[in-house]
C-alpha cells in the first residue's frame, strides 16, 4: 500500500539508510571493492553447498571429483571408470550414457524462485532453445516447481510458459519437490543401469542444499546452479560438458547451437520485466491467499486447545520422548563403559544423520511402515513423516551414503555391536544397548553436522541412546540442537582424533569426572580401555558454550527445562 511505502521510506531516512543518487557516499567502518568484470556464473558440487566453482571450470571439477578419494569428496574410480559408457533403452529410444548423466534437472521453489530475473531468463533461454530445436535430453527428468503462483502469472504474462513446457519444465506445484528429495522416481530400467554398471549419475537443482543421498538415491553428484543453468544442463543431458567448447546439438539447418547462441540478454530480460512484471500480479495473488485453496479450506480440522493424538496415526505420533522417556537417562548421570555406536568421518551432515528424502522399503523405518499396513507408494518421504518418531528414529544414520568405520564393508545405516562383534542395523544395535543398559556415543571428524533438517538430527540422535558425541568440530546450529536434547558435544583438542590416539572406536569408554560440568568451557578426560586391558586417555572440550546451554543440558533438554519451569 501507498501508506506502506511512506513508512518504509520516512523509517530508512530516518535511519539514514536511504540512498539517492547525489547524495555524498556514507562514511562506513569497512568498504569491499567489487571487479563486477570478474564475477561470472558459478556451480556448487557434487557433494556439499560450499565447494563452488565457475561454470566454465564444470567439467574438470567433475572429472577431478571421479578421480578423487572418497575421503576428500570424491568417487575414487580408476580412468577406465571414468570413461566408462553404457548404451541402453529410454522412452523407446537406444541411448548412451556416461558418468555425470543428468538424471534430474529441477528449478525448485526455494533461493531462486523469487527472483524475476532469472526466471525470465530461464523461461527465454527455454523459448530460444525450442525455437532452435534443442529439447531436453530423454533420461533427463524435468520440473518446474515455483515459489509463488505470481511467477506463473507473469511467465504466462510474457508467453514464456510454452517454450518452458516444450522442454519438460511444466509447474508441478508451489512448494519443496526436489530439493527435499520429492523428485518421485526415475525410470526403473535406468535406475538398474547405473546401478549395475556403477556409473555416477547426477541432478542439477536450482535449491540450496545438495548433501550426499538428499536429492535421490541414484544421483550421487548432485550440482546447484541457477535456474537457465538447470535448463542448461536439461540440453546437455550431462554435467561431464563443457559449454564454452561444446554445442548442445544442431539446428534444423545442422548447424551447431552452443549455449552463447540461445542465451538471452540483459537487455532482453530487463524489457520483459518491465513490460509484465506489475504490482497488481502479487496483489491479486496474496488478497485471497486463504480462500483460494478450496482442498485446504474444506479439509476438517479438531476443535480444543489439546490435540486429539491418534496412537495408530503413522503420520503423526505425540512427541512424549520430549518430555519424558522409557529410554531417557538423566543428562548428568555418569556415562561409564560406554561403547560407540558410529565412528565417522568429516563433513558429516544433518542429512547424512537424518535423511529427508525417499523411504525405501527394504530399509528399518520402510519395514515399520511396511508392517502397519503402508503402501510402499505411500511411504512418501522423512521428511512428510517427520511428525512421527518411530518412523524418524528408525531413519537416523540411514542415508545409504554414510560410511561407518565400525562396520566399513556395508554402506549406509549399519554398524557393529561390540560386546559380540555381530554387524546389524544402527537402529537394531541402539535397541540391544539399550536393553542391556550399555550407554552410547558417537565419534566423527571435522564440521559434523552441517547441512539442513537440524532439529530431527539431534531428537534421532537422542531417541537412538547416544549421550555424547564426540568430533574435531561442529556446526554451530546442530551443536545447539544436540545440547537442547540432552546429548553432550564434546570436541577432541590439540588437533588430536581417534587415529591419532591409536583407537578404532571398538575400544570401552568412560568420562572420567563426569558428571560435573559447572561452567562453560570445561574439559573433560576419557578413558579408552582396549580389549588387552591398555587404557589411553584424551582430554575433549566440553562444548556447552554459553550459561543458557549450560542450564538446558542440566535438566535434561530445552522442552524439559520448559516444563521443570511451567511446573514450578
Amino acid at each position: 500500500s501507498d501508506e506502506k511505502v511512506q513508512l518504509v521510506e520516512a523509517y530508512y531516512r530516518a535511519q539514514g539508510l536511504f540512498r539517492e543518487s547525489g547524495q555524498p557516499i556514507p562514511l562506513y567502518s569497512r568498504t569491499i571493492h567489487i571487479d563486477l568484470e570478474r564475477i561470472q556464473a558459478v556451480v556448487a558440487g557434487p557433494k556439499r553447498p560450499q565447494d563452488i566453482f565457475p561454470l566454465s571450470d564444470a567439467r574438470k571439477s567433475f572429472r577431478s571429483a571421479l578421480a578423487a578419494p572418497k575421503e576428500r569428496a570424491g568417487y575414487g574410480l580408476n580412468a577406465a571408470e571414468s570413461d566408462k559408457m553404457v548404451r541402453i533403452e529410454v522412452g523407446g529410444q537406444v541411448v548412451e550414457l556416461s558418468q555425470g548423466a543428468v538424471l534430474i534437472a529441477a528449478i525448485t521453489s526455494c533461493t531462486n524462485t523469487s527472483d524475476p530475473g532469472v526466471l525470465i531468463t530461464a523461461g527465454l533461454l527455454a523459448r530460444n532453445a525450442a525455437a532452435k530445436g534443442l529439447f531436453s535430453k530423454p533420461w533427463v527428468k524435468t520440473s518446474f516447481a515455483p515459489g509463488s503462483r505470481s511467477v506463473a502469472a507473469y511467465l504466462s504474462n510474457a508467453n514464456l510458459l510454452k517454450g518452458l513446457e516444450a522442454l519438460g519444465f511444466h509447474i508441478v506445484g508451489y512448494g519443496c519437490t526436489t530439493c527435499i528429495g520429492n523428485s518421485g522416481p526415475i525410470p526403473a530400467a535406468l535406475s538398474r543401469a547405473l546401478q549395475e554398471n556403477g556409473l555416477i549419475g547426477a541432478a542439477v537443482l536450482s535449491g540450496n542444499r545438495n548433501f550426499e543421498g538428499r536429492i535421490h538415491p541414484d544421483a550421487q553428484a548432485t550440482f546447484l546452479a541457477s535456474p537457465p543453468l538447470v535448463i542448461a544442463y536439461a540440453l546437455s543431458g550431462s554435467v561431464d560438458f563443457d559449454f564454452e567448447e561444446m554445442p548442445l546439438g544442431q539446428d534444423p539447418s545442422g548447424s551447431p547451437v552452443f549455449l552463447r547462441d540461445i542465451y538471452p540478454t540483459r537487455a532482453e530480460v530487463d524489457r520483459i520485466i518491465r513490460a509484465n512484471i506489475q504490482p497488481e500480479i502479487y496483489t491479486e495473488n496474496y488478497n485471497n491467499l486463504y480462500e483460494s485453496n478450496s482442498r485446504w479450506n474444506n479439509l476438517e480440522a479438531p476443535e480444543g486447545d489439546i490435540f486429539p493424538w491418534k496412537p495408530d496415526s503413522t503420520m503423526i505420533r505425540e512427541p512424549a520422548f520430549l518430555i519424558d522417556s522409557p529410554i531417557h537417562v538423566s543428562a548428568i548421570s555418569p556415562i561409564k563403559s560406554a561403547c560407540a555406536l558410529a565412528v565417522l568421518g568429516d563433513s558429516i551432515t544433518t542429512d547424512h544423520i537424518s535423511p529427508a528424502g525417499r523411504i525405501s522399503p527394504d530399509s528399518v523405518a520402510g519395514k515399520y511402515l511396511l508392517n502397519l499396513g503402508v503402501n510402499p507408494g505411500e511411504f512418501i518421504s522423512f521428511g512428510a513423516r517427520r511428525g512421527n518418531h518411530e518412523v524418524m528414529v528408525r531413519g537416523t544414520f540411514s542415508n545409504q551414503r554414510l560410511n561407518n568405520l565400525l562396520s566399513p564393508h556395508h554402506a549406509g545405516g549399519f554398524t557393529r555391536y561390540i560386546p559380540d562383534g555381530k554387524e546389524m542395523t544402527i537402529y537394531d544395535a541402539s535397541l540391544r544397548y539399550q536393553k542391556e543398559q550399555i550407554p552410547l556415543i558417537l565419534f566423527a571428524g571435522k564440521l559434523y553436522g552441517s547441512g539442513s533438517s537440524r532439529d530431527w538430527a539431534a531428537k534421532g540422535t537422542f531417541l537412538l541412546g547416544i549421550r555424547a558425541v564426540i568430533a574435531e568440530s561442529f556446526e554451530r546450529i546442530h551443536r545447539t540442537n544436540l545440547v537442547c536434547m540432552g546429548v553432550l558435544p564434546l570436541q577432541f583438542s590439540g588437533g588430536e582424533n581417534l587415529n591419532e590416539l591409536g583407537l578404532t572406536g571398538a575400544e570401552c569408554f568412560t568420562i572420567i569426572d563426569f558428571p560435573g560440568i559447572n561452567e562453560t568451557g570445561e574439559m573433560l578426560t576419557i578413558a579408552a580401555d582396549k580389549p588387552d586391558g591398555k587404557r589411553i586417555e584424551f582430554k575433549v572440550l566440553v562444548r556447552i558454550d554459553t550459561p543458557l546451554d549450560l542450564a538446558y543440558f542440566a535438566a535434561g533438554g530445552l522442552m524439559r527445562k520448559v516444563f521443570s519451569d511451567l511446573s514450578i
